[in-house]
């Protein structure tokens, strides 16, 4: 990865944050009208051809680092009906995670849910938050696009069994948004 990559990645994430601060100030008062949405993030991290992520900086100590510390993967995965990598496609979740903790395998997100079907089709979520495998997740949603605009909420997400764990990670969620 080239030096000058590295120094964007700071500039990129308080640019993100002043973004979320700034969509925080501006929506006080009226609480909106409330979605859940229930669905499975699937993420096939096998690589080749079928692969939904990339390694834009390796784990440091390798793979057998436990923390995934320094590990920068850029995301195009799925969003779908439910846990059957065949069932329905919904939209992509696309962004970027890294690995930013020594000891317990923490991951900040960045992600954007894009429906590309049904009643939210055209329509995005963004989250920003702290991910830890093998819990229960919660992130909040700092904006959205289409039906989503001004959106604001959290999801709550959990691994879920995989039909292939050696290859594809499978995520069930739900999303509580006021907009």
């Amino acid at each position: 990865m080239a030096p000058c990559h590295c120094a964007m990645l700071p500039l990129f994430c308080s640019l993100v944050f002043s973004m979320a601060a700034a969509v925080v100030g501006e929506t006080g008062g009226d609480v909106g009208r409330p979605t859940h949405l229930h669905f499975y993030f699937h993420e096939n991290f096998s690589g080749g051809p079928n692969g939904t992520t990339v390694v834009v900086s390796k784990v440091r100590g390798g793979s057998n680092n436990s923390s995934f510390f320094g590990g920068v993967f850029v995301v195009d995965d799925m969003l779908r009906e439910g846990p059957d990598p065949a069932s329905q496609l919904l939209g992509r979740a696309q962004g970027l995670t890294v690995g930013t903790s020594l000891s317990d395998g923490a991951l900040l997100t960045v992600l954007n849910f894009v429906f590309t079907e049904g009643a939210y089709s055209g329509s995005s979520l963004t989250l920003l938050g702290r991910a830890l495998l093998g819990t229960v997740m919660e992130r909040p949603i700092v904006g959205g696009t289409g039906v989503f605009r001004m959106a604001r909420g959290y999801t709550l997400s959990k691994m879920v069994q995989s039909p292939d764990p050696n290859n594809l990670l499978v995520l069930e969620y739900d999303a509580y948004i006021w907009h």
